[in-house]
């Protein structure tokens, strides 16, 4: 199956028509289901990454079902009719005995299903994917052994006083979009949901048209089609509209504020500002800005909080999302500090790029940086395909062939122009995270939790 040739659109096998060529990616759509697949051949190992994006996150949730996609995601492993553990090829046993690492994941906008195995065995990950599309068992047992799996996540993820600052901002952060829910869901749900629940939700978002395939690796792109069209060209494509379009979130009036409160040493603080979607002009400027703010001893949070004592780290997180996201920064305070007195070296950070501007020496050293993370975060199958999964998420995968080029067109004045923009009060919502004594007799106080949302 190795190859590197390309396959022009006169010797399409069965119903794919060629979309387009950029950056060395195939782009194909199946002309009777609106499957998308997308073929990025590479030989440099005799290995390969199978992975299936579908556009359906906790983004898609109606309230009384959110964590669908995340409880989804469990149940998908549990097997169809044909890869079932009672018959002894259960998806983890058929695809682990071949060598593949196999996984899922689950996020606002997207949730995927990956295989990384040797070229060989590509067929039987393409099969499997295929098969659980639309023949997903969701059986009641099922359903209630997993429910009880993931209300340990969720309560491990709201004993993380990080995790669980993060959920209180985003649900501070919007009143009507379902953004505010957690991945994961709220308990109230994930203890309601039934299987029939479940059935319904996988029936409106788990479709060929709902959904994009990435190849990458030592493949050819012809044989590939041959194969992805075997197994899925018969999948029909959905009878109804797939619902696309949650509730558009109210312009926010003034800032907002949350507190959270529970065992921990040292407090932190999250600055969330309401940013533009990840497909905007403008997103690109705020992953510099971010940048600027918040990476390594050079950035100014670190020479005006962390040189200074008020912190000991600082994060910027520049949320690309399909709607409009956060650009969020985390600071955790030093021992002895308020959270009044980090608040408002923040803020004056912020006030002094909104007046002064950066420099060209910090645009372009935040742009090696980003271009030296791109290098790593895309060498090698299984990690080309994760970043194609979420431009694909975002909304056009072609976002990521184009980001190297659209960050080396950031100039200082965009910086000054999206801080002064988006880092306003009226798109605020400030967390603060308050540790307290554990009760007599708990033991020490859980350490401090890594940077960032539960995923």
């Amino acid at each position: 199956m190795a190859s590197t040739s390309s396959t022009s659109p006169s010797d399409l096998p069965g119903s794919f028509e060629h979309v387009e060529t950029l950056g060395g990616i195939q782009s194909y759509r199946h002309a009777k289901n609106d499957l998308e697949v997308l073929i990025l051949p590479e030989s440099a190992a005799p290995v390969a990454t199978f992975m299936v994006t579908y556009r359906v996150g906790s983004r898609n949730e109606p309230m009384g079902l959110t964590g669908a996609t995340h409880f989804l995601e469990h149940l998908m492993f549990k097997g169809t009719e044909r890869f079932h553990k009672s018959k002894g090829t259960s998806i983890f046993h058929e695809l682990q005995s071949v060598g593949a690492k196999v996984n899922a994941s689950t996020w606002v906008d997207r949730t995927n299903y990956y295989e990384m195995l040797p070229r060989e065995h590509l067929p039987l990950a393409v099969e499997i994917e295929a098969d659980r599309m639309r023949g997903a068992l969701l059986d009641p047992a099922d359903v209630e052994s997993e429910r009880t799996v993931i209300l340990n996540e969720y309560d491990r993820g709201r004993n993380n006083p990080t995790s669980r600052l993060f959920d209180e901002v985003w649900a501070s952060a919007y009143l009507a979009h379902p953004y505010r829910h957690p991945t994961i869901g709220w308990r109230s749900d994930i203890e309601g949901v039934d299987d029939e629940g479940l059935r319904h939700f996988y029936d409106q978002y788990y479709w060929p048209n709902n959904a994009t395939l990435s190849i990458i690796g030592d493949v050819d792109p012809e044989e590939i089609l041959s194969l992805v069209g075997k197994h899925f060209g018969e999948i029909p494509s959905s009878e109804h509209e797939i619902m696309d379009h949650p509730v558009r979130e109210p312009e926010q009036s003034g800032p907002r504020r949350v507190e959270v409160r529970q065992d921990g040493q040292l407090g932190a603080l999250l600055h969330a500002y309401k940013s533009p979607d990840g497909r905007h002009d403008d997103a690109e400027a705020l992953d510099v800005l971010g940048r600027i703010l918040a990476s390594g001893k050079g950035s100014r949070l670190f020479r005006h909080c962390t040189d200074r004592g008020l912190t000991t780290d600082a994060y910027a997180m520049n949320f690309r999302l399909r709607d409009p996201g956060l650009f969020c920064l985390l600071t955790f305070l030093a021992p002895d500090q308020t959270h009044d007195d980090v608040e408002d070296a923040v803020n004056d950070v912020i006030r002094e790029v909104q007046q002064n501007g950066v420099t060209e020496e910090e645009v372009r050293r935040a742009q090696t940086q980003i271009r030296a993370s791109e290098a790593f975060d895309r060498d090698g199958p299984m990690k080309v395909a994760s970043q194609l999964n979420e431009a694909i998420a975002i909304g056009d995968w072609r976002l990521y062939v184009q980001y190297p080029d659209r960050i080396d067109a950031v100039t200082p004045d965009d910086v000054q122009r999206v801080a002064r923009t988006y880092l306003q009060p009226e798109r605020l919502t400030v967390g603060r995270y308050v540790p307290t004594a554990p009760p007599a007799g708990d033991g020490a106080p859980p350490a401090q939790a890594a940077a960032g949302p539960v995923q």
